[in-house]
This record gives C-alpha cells, structure tokens and sequence, in this order.
C-alpha cells in the first residue's frame, strides 16, 4: 500500500509486542470537529483500545483523544466509542475472521491521509509470554550484530 501523503499522528507500539499482527485494514473514522483538531495536535492514544463490529457496523472502542482546549462546550467524550468508516463487504469479512478464529480487532496506528483521519487496524492473535520473550531475545540478538558491524567498519 503507498505510503505517500501520509501524516502519521500516533503509532501504538504495544501492538506488534502483545499480538501477531497477521493482517492490517484501513479505515476512515467519524469523528466531530474538536476531535478532529485535538487529533492534529497529536492529543490521541490507542492504548488498550480495540475495535469491534455491533450490528453489521464497526466501532473503536477505548481510544482516548484528549479534548481540544479552545472547544469548551463542542467537546465530547474523550473515550466514547467512534464509529470506524468501512465497506459493508470489508466488515462482514472482519466479522466472519473474528468469530471463527478468535482474532482480534487492534488499532495499530492513526494518521492523515488528504486530509481524511484514517486508522489502520490490524488482525491480530494475542502473543503468550513465551513468545514475547522470544521476540525480545531476536531482537537484542540483532542490536548485538549491529553494535558488532558497527565496530568493524
């Protein structure tokens, strides 16, 4: 998928360390205008939010966006469930994978994109202990190898 015009607000990191992101989706949201303003500023966090489909529509669930400070009384929730825009297809699809799988819905990142917010979902399986120690030996296996690389040259 192109990068291009892209702006990338916030990134949630303990996505890719909690699940094994084994797809990914885009997806518009609907917010209101003070969200949208409080977004660009970079006040949004997808930590412990996931997204779920209720009734043949998808919703983020627990993503905070702080609210906009100049708003006063246009401000809403700063938890509220946001409804994530899709095609009818596309989430019948989600619904179908999570169900029979037992996958989950995790917000991997939120971003700009001509001026629309988009948010990419990933399809993920929740990692056992075991395996984030795993992935944490690798990836000190590497910055070891780096490090040594570096030395030499």
């Amino acid at each position: 998928m192109p990068q291009e015009g892209r702006k990338i607000i916030a990134v949630n990191r303990k996505a890719r360390h909690e699940y094994f992101i084994e797809d990914t989706y885009t997806a518009g949201l609907e917010l209101s205008g003070t969200e949208v303003k409080s977004i660009r500023a970079g006040k949004v966090s997808l930590q412990e939010s996931y997204a779920r489909v209720e009734n043949g529509e998808l919703w983020l669930i627990h993503m905070h966006i702080a609210p906009y400070e100049q708003g006063n009384i246009y401000n809403l929730d700063p938890l509220r469930k946001r409804k994530l825009l899709m095609k009818k297809h596309e989430i019948e699809k989600l619904q179908a994978v999570t169900q029979q799988k037992g996958l989950a819905l995790i917000p991997v990142q939120i971003f700009f994109q001509r001026g629309f917010a988009k948010i990419e979902l990933g399809v993920g399986k929740g990692k056992k202990l075991y395996d984030k120690r795993d992935a944490i030996a690798e990836r000190d296996v590497e910055r070891e190898q780096r490090r040594a690389a570096n030395v030499r040259e």
